[in-house]
């Protein structure tokens, strides 16, 4: 029998417990189940945390924000019932899941529970050797961000040229915080494009890198690309992914990756342009 508790916040142990639920379900499946933002989510952030228990195990957890969920049931668990349970406690807010990996088993759970497919999202990638040469524009310089110094002009950019993108152009000023407060940040791969007559941001290129785990080397990625669209140049966006990508390849990288969504055709004509290919794919289901 499922015991699902709702909780505003998680406690440490039980953090714990969902990224351990987390890592056994990659282990098996072999992708991860929760995105960035979930994983930051556990530490705080406005979200209903839904835990199914099996007696005292935890046997599946999901979260719902103002936007999506994600749901994931331990391997251990499966098929008795916990997604269902978890579904069910979380009610009509229950509209968008993301699914990581396209695999048979979520696409029949979401159909069985009235959802259809909406969106995918594609990671892809490419070796980092053989960079094409992409100039940048006329009356453009490249310098590296500075925390403090650089957040609002930052914030207004990313408003800017994400502003039809339903996660990336919400970003809050606690939002980037988090990120600035993560081990994996560097300032030295935040690449800004400026304007050198005035200082203003054209644009901008977020590098990251994963470190190398279970055998699988470290991987660079094209974290956010944005350029600002009042004051677009010619190239820019080329310009500064290539650039982005020639750092992550000086820290001895062999390759890099980046997600987009499939049907962002001038983001992925570009990426393809660049030598980028499709890897994996994962998708959005709604009812």
């Amino acid at each position: 029998m499922t015991e699902v508790r709702s909780l505003d916040r998680l406690s440490p142990a039980e953090v714990a417990d969902v990224l351990a639920l987390a890592a056994a379900a990659d282990g098996t499946d072999g992708v991860y189940p929760l995105s960035e933002d979930g994983v930051l989510g556990l530490r705080g952030g406005d979200r209903i945390h839904l835990l199914a228990y099996e007696g005292e195990s935890l046997a599946g957890y999901s979260y719902l924000d103002d936007l999506s969920g994600e749901l994931v049931v331990h391997p251990r668990y499966r098929r008795r019932g916990h997604g269902t349970a978890l579904l069910t406690a979380a009610g009509p807010k229950a509209r968008l899941f993301w699914a990581h990996g396209d695999a048979d088993g979520a696409r029949a759970f979401a159909e069985k529970a009235g959802f259809t497919r909406s969106r995918v999202l594609w990671q892809m990638r490419r070796g980092l050797a053989g960079l094409p040469e992409v100039p940048l524009p006329d009356g453009v310089q490249v310098r590296a961000f500075v925390p403090g110094a650089d957040d609002e002009a930052w914030l207004a950019v990313n408003s800017r040229a994400f502003a039809h993108h339903p996660e990336q152009g919400r970003w809050t000023a606690e939002d980037l915080r988090l990120r600035l407060a993560e081990p994996w940040f560097d300032s030295a791969g935040f690449l800004l494009a400026v304007d050198p007559a005035d200082g203003r941001l054209l644009g901008f290129h977020w590098t990251k890198v994963h470190p190398a785990e279970g055998g699988e080397p470290a991987l660079g990625e094209i974290y956010v690309l944005g350029v600002d669209p009042g004051g677009h140049r010619r190239g820019l966006g080329a310009a500064l992914s290539v650039a982005g990508l020639r750092h992550l390849a000086g820290l001895g990288l062999s390759h890099a990756l980046l997600y987009v969504d499939e049907s962002n055709a001038a983001a992925v004509a570009l990426y393809r342009r660049l030598g980028f290919e499709v890897h994996s794919t994962d998708v959005m289901y709604s009812r």
